[in-house]
């Protein structure tokens, strides 16, 4: 019984294409042989082996029979079974809008917001609310998804602050709830995220968002500033709007707009057409309406803001200087790099974050030939004659000169052949392409810094992140 049961954990993991109640109710040992069929299993191994399958597997399998049927319908069985499976292991499945939600909805809904967990980073110029971070991790909670900007702490250190930036949760009658928080103050929900909600809305300022998915590697976040509006009584989590709506009978997505729900939007619409076809003052009206629109945006605390998913955030054996790092600069700023090696086999290295754009290219090169320990003398000498760019506290030695411990502990060398800046203020609006040759020298404990021939710095890089954790993290709400 268990070789089957095992058996069919196994096919029905690797097997694509085929027929689903054909995999689960066949017979391995022939018609004249005793076996168990798949309807002799107990009830939960049965929910166990289905929710190894695809939503349209199941599918095909509760045509098998009218118990089947009656078996793939129930919400606290098969929906809760496959909850369980994919992210019972990550957050509190029973805790979700208070225990009163179908998980049917919580399944459509996670499925969807599993693709955010981990780094984004923000994509375009920075809008008028001038508090759009840089870098933001997505995390799982007990009862919600929380976003959390990562910020320099200092100047002249690798410590970053995490500080709440978006929340993410499912109101108690199944209403999808964003909201931003802009000062970052809000600390974490320790019980229900619908209480913590109502308690924290008000009082700490959260701003109700909506979050717009571009595929899976882009969303925009938005204010809602017809949240309040179509709340209809205190409690803020009756009537909230969402950027999707899932309804539970369909697996269509609505999108609304910004401006609030698409009826609310159609019949402002429908209201503006005809009050200027049939009313003398249509004309004033229109006027009105957008007199009080432009007061609205005015209001605004928040503008539209894009992001884009960091894919590969950690160095792989092939590609040991991909990932999302941290240096320090000539100005003791610490700044977040990405290292991205591209289709045609180069390396190219973004500076993540400039309130003027969405990233610097640093540096591209496509020479990928690194040299290896011993290096030559003149090597030696480009890497002697650099300062090495060091947190405050290594300040004694900022301003000295490596040693030969130092070369000792750069295992390769990778040549820069050119480099890109695009933020050149005398070039603005064009590539502004540089020629400039450099090196990268890879440390013997994976990290690497770089640094180019015309000046006299070498920024040395550390991880951001390093097996899930985010390195260096300071809080700043204890």
């Amino acid at each position: 019984m268990f070789y089957f049961l095992a058996l069919i954990a196994d096919k029905t993991t690797t097997i694509q294409g085929l027929f689903v109640p054909e995999l689960l109710l066949a017979d391995p040992k022939g018609p004249n042989e005793s076996s168990f069929s798949f309807s002799d299993f107990p009830e939960d191994v049965q929910l166990c082996i289905l929710s190894f399958l695809s939503l349209s597997e199941i599918a095909n399998f509760a045509c098998t029979s009218k118990r089947f049927l009656s078996l793939c319908r129930n919400d606290t069985k098969i929906w809760f079974t496959l909850c369980q499976r994919w992210w019972g292991s990550l957050t509190q499945i029973n805790r979700w809008g208070g225990g009163k939600i179908t998980y049917k909805l919580l399944y459509k809904t996670l499925t969807q917001w599993e693709n955010l967990i981990g780094f984004w980073r923000h994509c375009g110029r920075a809008g008028l609310s001038g508090q759009c971070p840089r870098l933001i991790v997505f995390e799982w909670g007990p009862s919600f998804v929380s976003g959390s900007r990562v910020c320099p702490y200092k100047n002249g250190t690798y410590h970053v602050t995490k500080a709440p930036f978006l929340w993410m949760g499912i109101s108690s009658d199944g209403q999808i709830v964003y909201f931003l928080d802009l000062e970052g103050q809000a600390e974490k929900p320790s019980g229900d995220f619908d209480r913590w909600l109502e308690f924290v809305c008000l009082d700490q300022n959260l701003v109700p968002a909506n979050v717009n998915f571009m595929g899976k590697d882009h969303f925009i976040v938005e204010e809602n500033s017809n949240f309040w509006n179509s709340c209809k009584s205190k409690d803020v989590l009756t009537r909230s709007s969402s950027s999707k709506n899932l309804i539970e009978d369909s697996d269509e997505v609505i999108e609304s707009g910004s401006a609030g729900s698409l009826p609310d939007r159609l019949v402002s619409e429908m209201y503006t057409y005809f009050s200027n076809r049939t009313s003398p003052v249509g004309d004033r009206a229109c006027r009105r309406q957008r007199k009080k629109e432009k007061e609205r945006q005015g209001m605004r605390k928040w503008e539209p803001e894009h992001f884009l998913k960091v894919v590969d955030c950690s160095p792989t054996p092939d590609k040991s200087l991909q990932g999302l790092w941290k240096g320090i600069s000539g100005g003791r700023n610490l700044n977040f790099y990405l290292v991205k090696y591209d289709e045609i086999g180069g390396i190219i290295c973004q500076r993540i974050g400039d309130f003027s754009s969405s990233y610097t290219l640093v540096l591209w090169t496509s020479e990928l030939t690194l040299m290896e320990s011993p290096f030559s003398a003149a090597e030696e000498n480009i890497y002697v004659d650099r300062i090495h760019l060091q947190p405050f506290a290594s300040e004694d030695q900022v301003h000295s000169l490596p040693t030969m411990t130092d070369i000792e502990m750069a295992s390769h060398i990778l040549h820069i052949k050119s480099s890109c800046n695009l933020i050149l203020p005398s070039l603005v609006g064009s590539a502004g392409l540089q020629h400039r040759e450099g090196r990268i020298w890879q440390y013997i404990n994976g990290t690497f810094g770089f640094g180019f021939l015309h000046d006299h710095f070498i920024t040395d890089l550390k991880h951001v992140i390093e097996d899930g954790l985010l390195l260096d993290s300071v809080n700043l709400l204890h």
